[in-house]
């Protein structure tokens, strides 16, 4: 599954988030003891006990599910008879299923060759989700048939089976009945064994009107009219592999689409709202390029005969790996020639990418339980980028992977509430929770970092031998480990295990000294903390692959070494006095890396002649970054790096850049001296904005599109005089027709209009939004409209949020958008969830969009007491499915504030000095 929060890191590397978002994970840091006593006076520093959960009994167990559901697309119920072949293993008088929201009306079980009998009870353990079937006399081990009659309601909550809202082409709303059933939501369409272990087949029918598409994980083997109505069609679908019950899916609506065959012969479809066949194409071409690369990767066919993709008007996800029917939010699958930007695109490849990767990986090997959900999200969120990177070699996307997965990753894993990759997972609402940046960025930096230290080919080898061995089956993170170290012969386990099983990451202190020809360095590791330094008893340690690179040749290592104890040292070879030596090449390493004094000293000027590869100058940013929130270095040394980069041509150097900076302005909005940070930010990016331009120039890529899109943003919020007049000039030929602006100026022009506009700017945006008719430019606008400044126009924006003319899934950036514009949006943004609390919650109860919707609101705050305010709010408002949330934030607020007082004096008068006397560059 891809989440839309996640997708792909967007608040870090897409421009079309619009306002620099509160980023996805603002951490900001200070330092440990002082915070981690207030931590506890506030109760956040650990998380609550989980609530007791047993998974089912093992007694009976299913073969093969033949399901027929019948929906009601006006009263929004649905019918379903489920005739299980089921296995009694060990005698018994009841039968526990996975039951939510359904209401059964008859059941009763059928041993092979004999008599029939019904349950004489239905007992619903509703906060379990089960249903215990009882029987008058026991069942005896052997097969038999469980049936099912009952019947369910398509609910409006983007979960189970449920109703997605469309217009027609006449202006009509009508209603499609679709699915999302991972992680626990299949017993809501059908009472089952809703546990991944527990595979089956399935024979599914749908019951449908005669004018609608249906569509299930296979192809359609049978339609014929349906006895008891002449406008419904009954629809019989192949029965399927031996699959786990999230992976099932049915859609029932109106659709066009798009055909071809890949080259391997599979059948590959792509849905879209009638009338936009046209915007599949471009997600046609990279699924049908990229199940022939996954074949050959993985050397292991696709196994079903066809695959569709099928955009969904209301959508909780990015997207979802159904096994031959992924299911996408429209904005992640369609793509308009004329009025889609790059960063669309880009979006659309790598979530395409995502899901068919789990075709194999999570479809075919399924992880045993939860507690592996990272084998599936991490491994898919890696090798997206390389196939992105194989169909599309100008994207340099693997650079763009350090800004959006790896340092995301860090950012959260640094804190105290952060958790480790594998998490023991029990109750349903525990499960929703680990969908975040750890199972999905850490674990893909991982296998990243494995990927390298194992090298390609043998990787490849142990990732089919893996599949070989568990198609069809369940495999936990060690059978994985096995199978890499059998094909690899290194260590595979132990080195992983110190990544997976502890949380948080090493902080690798180096210094060197010349010793004659060579260099010797002097290494030592520690956990990174978000609050400074460790300070505990047993530090934890892990066995770090490190590569270390000179500037004799920047893109190659000179050394490789496994870093397996707290402190090693290591001999470079003929090193010259005057080059510079590198930890990390490629940033591809799960650490950060402090240097001492003199070896900072000597790669800085890698930063402004470019010697440094664009990767390493970005790794060597953020870690400065990050240990200056950390309060490990002061702020100020940070800000006169950033200065370095003058002369940057990279987007994802620049990227990485406006976000930390975007930090930093949330920060400092908290001050008096809030326009100072915005002065440094025009004068870093002017001399790249004046490059640019505003109009591509000939020759010009992908990239070049994204850097334009990015820094014309930045100049033009922070009020960059040229760039907010140019801004309102081409807004104004836009609005009046004369001049339409190409999609990848919208966002930044949107941006800078509403910024520094009134009523009348918010009023022709909102008439802009009303008029779309396509859903990439409804969501460019509702993500931007929180930069309104006026304190009446913030309010109008946040009722907007919650109108029908946005879909339930977008109200969360509306809202966060609010929150991230401005010091007076995130105080209205907290103030409107407070008191739209039941509907929003009820809204999105059980889903990561309330965790999203949290963290997007309240993480940019920076006093002691707002913790103190979230934390109890949230204890008389119980948020499950949010609580790691929940304390993530409360500790982020605490950080804020303690980097706020450590740093804000200095920081003021450095930007002070730099105004007396500019710098030259």
């Amino acid at each position: 599954m891809w989440l839309a929060a996640a997708a792909p890191s967007l608040a870090r590397r897409l421009l079309f988030l619009g306002p620099p978002p509160p980023p996805l994970l603002l951490l900001l840091l200070s330092r440990s003891s002082s915070r981690r006593r207030r931590l506890h006076s506030l109760g956040l520093a650990a998380m609550p006990e989980k609530r007791p959960f047993e998974r089912l009994p093992a007694d009976v167990s299913p073969i093969n599910y033949s399901l027929c559901l019948k929906p009601d697309l006006l009263d929004f119920t649905f019918e379903g008879k489920l005739e299980a072949a089921a296995q009694v293993r060990q005698a018994t008088n009841q039968i526990v299923m996975n039951c939510a929201d359904i209401d059964i009306i008859t059941a009763s079980y059928a041993p092979e060759g004999d008599e029939e009998i019904h349950a004489t009870g239905f007992n619903y353990q509703n906060e379990d989700e089960k249903v215990t079937l009882s029987f008058p006399s026991t069942l005896q081990t052997g097969t038999g048939t469980l049936k099912i009659d009952f019947v369910g309601e398509l609910n409006d909550k983007m979960k189970g089976f449920y109703r997605s809202k469309y217009t027609t082409p006449s202006g009509e709303v009508r209603y499609a009945a679709v699915t999302q059933f991972e992680a626990t939501d299949a017993r809501r369409a059908f009472p089952c064994w809703d546990e991944p272990a527990i595979k089956a087949t399935f024979d599914i029918s749908l019951v449908v009107p005669k004018d609608r598409v249906a569509l299930s994980n296979m192809n359609v083997i049978d339609r014929k009219p349906y006895p008891d109505d002449e406008n419904l069609v009954e629809v019989k679908f192949a029965r399927t592999p031996v699959m786990s019950t999230y992976l099932v899916a049915f859609v029932v609506g109106e659709y066009d689409f798009v055909e071809t065959r890949s080259k391997d012969g599979v059948c590959v479809r792509v849905y879209t709202p009638v009338g936009k066949a046209e915007q599949g194409k471009f997600a046609l071409e990279v699924a049908a390029k990229t199940l022939p690369f996954y074949k050959d990767y993985f050397n292991v066919p696709y196994p079903l005969p066809k695959i569709d993709l099928i955009a969904i008007a209301d959508f909780a996800a990015g997207a979802m790996e159904n096994w031959g029917l992924v299911t996408y939010r429209e904005t992640a699958l369609l793509i308009d020639p004329k009025n889609s930007c790059s960063s669309s695109r880009q979006w659309v490849a790598l979530v395409v990418g995502h899901e068919l990767a789990h075709q194999w990986f999570g479809n075919l090997v399924t992880m045993e339980w939860w507690t592996h959900l990272w084998l599936n999200e991490g491994f898919a969120s890696w090798i997206e980028y390389l196939c992105v990177d194989h169909c599309f070699p100008e994207y340099d996307i693997w650079t763009q992977f350090v800004s959006a997965d790896y340092t995301r990753a860090q950012e959260l894993d640094a804190l105290d509430n952060s958790h480790p990759i594998e998490v023991s997972v029990g109750h349903p609402s525990e499960v929703d929770e680990i969908f975040d940046a750890i199972s999905y960025s850490k674990g893909a930096s991982v296998i990243r970092m494995l990927h390298d230290y194992i090298g390609d080919k043998d990787f490849k080898k142990g990732m089919n031998m893996y599949l070989t061995k568990f198609q069809e089956k369940n495999a936990a993170t060690e059978d994985l480990w096995e199978s890499l170290e059998n094909a690899s012969g290194k260590p595979i386990a132990a080195v992983m295990n110190t990544w997976t099983k502890q949380m948080g990451f090493p902080l690798i202190y180096v210094e060197a000294e010349q010793v004659e020809d060579d260099r010797l360095l002097k290494l030592s590791q520690k956990k990174f903390c978000a609050s400074g330094s460790y300070v505990g008893e047993d530090c934890p340690q892990w066995m770090v692959p490190i590569t270390i690179s000179t500037s004799e040749d920047p893109n190659q290592a000179k050394l490789k070494i496994l870093m397996d104890k707290p402190e090693m040292n290591v001999v470079l070879k003929n090193v010259k006095p005057d080059q510079w030596v590198k930890l990390n090449l490629g940033t591809v390493g799960f650490y950060r890396t402090q240097y001492s004094s003199a070896m900072l000293e000597s790669l800085l000027p890698g930063i402004r002649d470019l010697s440094l590869p664009p990767v390493d100058r970005l790794g060597l940013q953020n870690d400065l970054f990050s240990l200056a929130r950390a309060g490990i270095i002061s702020t100020v040394e940070v800000l006169k790096v950033m200065e370095a980069f003058v002369n940057e041509p990279n987007y994802t150097v620049w990227s990485d850049l406006s976000c930390n900076l975007g930090i930093l302005s949330t920060l400092l909005s908290h001050t008096d001296f809030y326009e100072e940070i915005q002065e440094f930010v025009k004068d870093v990016f002017s001399p790249i904005g004046e490059r640019l331009g505003w109009d591509p120039k000939p020759g010009e890529g992908h990239l070049d599109a994204l850097l334009r899109g990015l820094v014309l943003g930045k100049l033009g919020k922070a009020g960059h005089k040229a760039t907010l007049e140019e801004a309102r000039r081409r807004f104004k030929d836009h609005v009046e027709g004369k001049q339409i602006l190409s999609a990848d100026l919208r966002s930044p022009v949107y941006l800078t209009v509403l910024k520094h506009g009134d009523g009348t700017t918010l009023d022709i945006m909102l008439k802009l939004h009303k008029q779309a008719d396509m859903q990439e430019e409804k969501n460019r606008i509702e993500r931007v409209l929180g930069a309104t400044p006026l304190p009446d126009l913030i309010q109008k924006v946040l009722t907007f949020a919650l109108s029908e003319e946005v879909r339930p899934q977008d109200t969360v950036s509306v809202i966060g958008g609010v929150a991230g514009g401005s010091k007076h949006g995130r105080k209205a943004a907290w103030k409107f969830i407070k008191d739209n609390w039941e509907e929003l919650y009820n809204r999105y109860q059980g889903g990561f969009l309330i965790s999203r919707l949290i963290k997007l609101s309240v993480e940019g705050f920076a006093v002691d007491k707002m913790a103190g305010e979230v934390k109890a709010f949230f204890e008389s408002h119980p948020a499950p499915s949010a609580e790691r949330t929940i304390q993530q934030c409360c500790e982020n607020i605490l950080l804020n504030a303690a980097w706020l007082k450590r740093d804000a004096e200095s920081i003021h008068q450095y930007l002070l000095q730099r105004k007396a006397s500019p710098p030259t560059v």
